[in-house]
C-alpha cells in the first residue's frame, strides 16, 4: 500500500513539474530552444549580449567570436527560480584560426522528465577592421519522460557585428529564421528570434548596453545594462529586462587565465535565478 502511495505521489509530482515547465514556457521564462543568452556577464546586464565580442558570443551572437583571439573553454550554469528542474547547463570551446574562429557549444535544460538540449557548431570571420559575421548550425532535441519520447530538429542562426568606432558598436542576430517545425500538433515550431542592440564605451571603465529582442510570437523585450570596471581584474554590473520586468546584477573576476562571472536576476513573483560562468584561457 505504501509503495502504491509513493508511486502515486511521484507521478503527481512529475505531472505538476511538467505543468510548471509548460507554464513558464508560455510566459517566456526559460528554455534552451528559446535560445536564451548565456554567460553570467550578460546575465548581470539584463541579458543584453548581442554586441559583445567575448567567449559567450558562441551562444549570444556568433559574429562576436571573430574578435575573440584566445583558445578557450567555458562552463555556464543557471538555476532558474532556485528550482533544479529548471536548471540550464552549458559547455563550450572556441578555437581561433587564420581562416576564422570555430566553436562548439552544448546546452542542456531541464531534468529527466522534461529536457531540451542543443549542440551548436559555429564559425565567425572578420571582414576588415569594422565588420564581422558569424553563423552556427544547431541540432535541437526535446525529450519528455514517461515514454512520451523525443524529437530532434536541425536549424541555424546568423549574426552581424560592426564596431563603428572606438566607442560605439552595433550588432544584430537571428535564431531559426526558417521557422523549423518540431511537432505537427498545433503547428508547433521552434521560436524565431531577432535581436538588435548597441553598446557604448564611455571610458575604459564604463560600458552601457541596450538591445531589443523579438520572438515573432510574442511582444518585444527591451534589455539594458551598465558595467563598471573597478580595477583591471574586477567589474560590477547591473541591468533590467522588460516584459516581464526582471532586475539583474553581478560581478566578474579575472584570475590569470581564469575568468569567473557571477550574476542573479530577480523576478518580482518567482524570485531569484543565480548564474555562474567560468572561462579558462588555454592559449
Amino acid at each position: 500500500m505504501r509503495n502504491k502511495l509513493k508511486s502515486m505521489k511521484s507521478k503527481i509530482l512529475s505531472l505538476l513539474t511538467i505543468v510548471l515547465v509548460i507554464i513558464l514556457h508560455t510566459l517566456k521564462l526559460y528554455s534552451s530552444n528559446d535560445n536564451s543568452p548565456q554567460g553570467a556577464r550578460s546575465a548581470a546586464l539584463g541579458n543584453a549580449s548581442v554586441t559583445f565580442a567575448d567567449f559567450w558570443a558562441i551562444q549570444n551572437n556568433q559574429a562576436g567570436l571573430a574578435d575573440f583571439k584566445n583558445i578557450a573553454a567555458g562552463f555556464y550554469y543557471e538555476n532558474r527560480f532556485l528550482l533544479k528542474e529548471l536548471s540550464l547547463k552549458s559547455v563550450a570551446f572556441v578555437l581561433p584560426t587564420k581562416s576564422g574562429t570555430f566553436g562548439i557549444n552544448i546546452n542542456y535544460f531541464g531534468f529527466k522528465l522534461y529536457n531540451e538540449s542543443k549542440i551548436g557548431l559555429a564559425y565567425a570571420k572578420s571582414f576588415g577592421k569594422y565588420f564581422s559575421a558569424g553563423i552556427q548550425l544547431d541540432y535541437l532535441t526535446t525529450s519528455i519522460g514517461e515514454d512520451y519520447g523525443s524529437k530532434s530538429v536541425v536549424t541555424f542562426e546568423v549574426g552581424l557585428r560592426s564596431q563603428l568606432n572606438e566607442n560605439l558598436c552595433i550588432a544584430a542576430h537571428v535564431f531559426n529564421p526558417i521557422r523549423v517545425k518540431i511537432a505537427s500538433y498545433n503547428d508547433e515550431r521552434i521560436p524565431t528570434i531577432f535581436k538588435l542592440g548597441l553598446s557604448y564605451t564611455f571610458s575604459k571603465n564604463i560600458i552601457a548596453v541596450i538591445e531589443t529582442e523579438k520572438d515573432i510570437n510574442y511582444k518585444a523585450i527591451v534589455k539594458a545594462g551598465l558595467e563598471y570596471q573597478i580595477i583591471k581584474e574586477a567589474s560590477v554590473r547591473i541591468g533590467i529586462t522588460t516584459n516581464p520586468c526582471i532586475y539583474t546584477f553581478g560581478f566578474g573576476l579575472i584570475l590569470k587565465k581564469i575568468k569567473i562571472d557571477f550574476a542573479s536576476s530577480i523576478h518580482q513573483v518567482l524570485g531569484y535565478s543565480p548564474q555562474i560562468s567560468l572561462i579558462y584561457i588555454i592559449k
